[in-house]
């Protein structure tokens, strides 16, 4: 285990010596996919996963802003992406994402639409029963394997996409989350969920933020998250929570402010193979990082933890515009500028994937001989 803890200036300092190796234009492009899972996690039954594709894009498109929130005037600024542009030639990493609680892809595309222009594609959805453009659902915060399930289901549909599937090279795959997405890029790596080791420790003395309600779902606390599992239903779904949901190919992954560590199989962390790097910062109140990411760091044979110093967990969020930090209260718990949070994670999560996945900037030319199945 590698453990490497490093203070904000120096996480950005790498920006001016470690300049990116590609630095094009951006297209974004969405996709849905159908699982059974998703309707048991929708408020609406709905067994549809909405898939977001960042991906580098051919010479001369025009890009526009990605926002958040009223048009008029926007919460959020999450990144620029020209829509359904064409994609630049050849095969390209891949990166699965998933994003926290509550969230969605778009609210983590200043990320996608980075490593995008970095030269991966980037692969997102927006997990169904706990995304921030439905209604909360306790099947969703109760089914956090599924995330999992998500994220392969997004990947297969992308391969089998006639415009998506010939600009994968999927022998360079690649996971991220941030908070909760964090706990799914594990798990898809081949760590397993155990819902008693969980709940024992949020029965504890040691019981952090994860256990209580979050603010995305008041109503989800952990009372009522139990006795949901008692239910015929989720007790059944209950069963699977340890199963294998590894996706194929993995060979690296990067998390953000992870959560919900201690609903993972401490086993199953110390034999996961794949290497992770661990972002986080040490102002974390609601995915504290003494019993998340560095208890992660501690498990795990192939950790590298960066800290970022006064940092926080919603500084994970896509920019806060003007109006958001009046309205929104997810941007009044910034401390640190989120431009110097997000640079830091952008540059570590590129230089993560190039050593691990040979992403330097070049895609592989389309050899039908040699394409992906």
């Amino acid at each position: 285990m590698t453990i490497r803890t490093r203070c904000i200036a120096l996480a950005v300092a790498c920006l001016g010596a470690c300049p990116m190796a590609h630095a094009g234009a951006v297209g974004e492009t969405h996709r849905v996919a159908h699982t059974p899972s998703a309707a048991i996690r929708d408020a609406r039954q709905s067994d549809a996963l909405r898939i977001t594709v960042w991906y580098p894009a051919a010479a001369g498109v025009t890009e526009t802003p990605l926002q958040i929130g009223p048009p008029d005037h926007p919460l959020f600024d999450a990144g620029h992406a020209a829509a359904d542009a064409p994609f630049a030639p050849g095969r390209h990493p891949v990166i699965l994402l998933s994003h926290g609680f509550g969230g969605s892809a778009r609210m983590m595309a200043w990320f996608g639409t980075a490593l995008a222009r970095a030269g991966d594609v980037v692969i997102a959805v927006d997990h169904p029963g706990t995304n921030g453009r439905d209604p909360m659902t306790m099947a969703g915060g109760l089914l956090i394997w599924d995330r999992a399930v998500d994220l392969r289901a997004a990947l297969d549909a992308s391969a089998a996409d006639g415009q998506i599937g010939p600009h994968l090279d999927r022998q360079r795959l690649g996971v991220a989350g941030f908070s909760l997405g964090g706990l799914a890029a594990l798990v898809s790596a081949g760590a397993r969920v155990d819902l008693d080791h969980i709940i024992a420790f949020c029965h504890s003395r040691a019981a952090d933020a994860t256990c209580a309600p979050q603010s995305e779902a008041p109503e989800l606390t952990l009372a009522a998250r139990e006795q949901a599992l008692k239910t015929p239903q989720m007790a059944a779904l209950a069963t699977h929570a340890g199963d294998d949901y590894a996706i194929p190919g993995v060979r690296a992954v990067f998390v953000m402010a992870p959560g919900g560590i201690e609903a993972l199989a401490p086993p199953s962390l110390r034999t996961l193979d794949t290497p992770v790097a661990i972002l986080l910062g040490d102002g974390d109140p609601i995915a504290p990082p003494a019993s998340n990411g560095r208890l992660a760091a501690t498990l795990l044979p192939h950790a590298a933890l960066t800290v970022l110093h006064g940092v926080g967990h919603y500084d994970f969020l896509a920019d806060c515009t003007a109006a958001g930090l009046q309205q929104q209260p997810l941007c009044q718990h910034l401390r640190v500028p989120q431009q110097r949070t997000h640079a830091a994670a952008i540059a570590a999560a590129q230089a993560f994937f190039a050593s691990h996945l040979g992403t330097d900037g070049t895609a592989d030319a389309v050899d039908d001989a040699h394409a992906p199945e």
